[in-house]
């Protein structure tokens, strides 16, 4: 197994304004998470909103520091890394956020977007024959990366000197797409790259990521609440649940057979032309509160299966193949 990531026991907590005459809460918003990413592959990160899906993606940039756990890129901690390492991680990770009216600073033009990651890792040599640094190349010479970049993109030359707000969402999707390509990353993340797009929009984002994906042989993590998106895009998928993993798999593994009641009753709500696939009596019940540790399961409270064990242990993890498992009392 080549695994080019590695998460293990990743927990991440956020601490709410305290407010007047009441004691200050937190927002347990991952708990435990554990898997990992092969080399080349795409995972899908799904689940509701609020389950954990986008602390988890901001957690491999710092931009959320984790109470504990480990994320390994290439067998090395991302926590403990040198300034050397991390000016090569920074290099070879990327992310694609989700909103594309945000994501894009309106005072810069699209060159000068597209151009900054060149501009501040200027000592890097991966862009000429010669493997001249880009700090030593000419303005047209970087000009023709930026140009390159953003006609793969679906952009051309006259998008160079606009300015984001000239442009629809996809287009600025596209912007985002090749600022985070632009240093030939080895891995990117997408949070909900599409969700802000109009449909007729997304599937043209969706093709985009795929054929970048073959191009440069990324390997991704797609974060999205889109099981259709999901379905078309992945090689595995990871179904969260407050904050935890409640079911790993291949995509047929959990489109064609999934086990935890969860992923069925998300499979559930998904829009379909015929019945729905599975007809046992997934009750949605209460909301629980991500300000609350749970000894038991999650999604107990909203569950038609639970017992009482249930709500007092979380369930050990149950293999049904080498690349599918879950987390539930049904099957333990």
């Amino acid at each position: 197994m080549n695994n080019l990531v590695e998460v293990n026991n990743l927990y991440v907590e956020y601490e709410l304004k305290k407010e007047a005459f009441k004691p200050a809460k937190k927002v347990y918003a991952v708990n435990g998470v554990n898997f990992n990413i092969e080399k080349g592959e795409i995972l899908a990160v799904a689940g509701e909103s609020g389950c954990g899906k986008s602390t988890l993606a901001k957690t491999f940039f710092n931009l959320t520091k984790p109470k504990c756990g480990e994320i390994f890129y290439k067998y090395r901690d991302i926590f403990k890394m040198n300034s050397k390492f991390k000016k090569g991680y920074c290099q070879n990770v990327s992310m694609v956020f989700q909103n594309p009216y945000s994501s894009l600073n309106p005072k810069m033009t699209v060159f000068d977007i597209v151009k900054e990651p060149l501009m501040v890792h200027s000592n890097l040599r991966n862009f000429s024959p010669d493997l001249k640094m880009i700090k030593e190349m000419s303005n047209d010479e970087i000009k023709d990366i930026v140009l390159d970049i953003l006609v793969q993109t679906g952009l051309d030359e006259d998008s160079m000197n606009k300015y984001p707000h000239e442009f629809s969402g996809g287009q600025r999707q596209r912007i985002a797409i090749a600022r985070a390509l632009i240093l030939r990353p080895e891995f990117v993340i997408a949070d909900e790259p599409v969700s802000a797009l109009d449909v007729s929009i997304q599937a043209q984002i969706i093709n985009l990521l795929i054929d970048l994906k073959k191009q440069y042989d990324l390997t991704m993590m797609f974060i999205s609440h889109d099981l259709n998106v999901i379905k078309y895009i992945a090689d595995r998928v990871a179904v969260m649940y407050l904050g935890k993993i409640a079911e790993i798999g291949k995509v047929e593994e959990i489109f064609n057979d999934p086990k935890h009641p969860y992923t069925k009753m998300l499979l559930n709500s998904v829009p379909k032309l015929n019945s729905p696939l599975y007809k046992e009596d997934l009750s949605v019940g209460e909301l629980p509160d991500n300000t609350k540790k749970y000894s038991g399961c999650p999604f107990a409270s909203r569950c038609s299966h639970c017992t009482q064990k249930c709500k007092d242990a979380y369930p050990e993890i149950v293999n049904f193949s080498d690349t599918h498992e879950t987390a539930c009392f049904l099957y333990n």
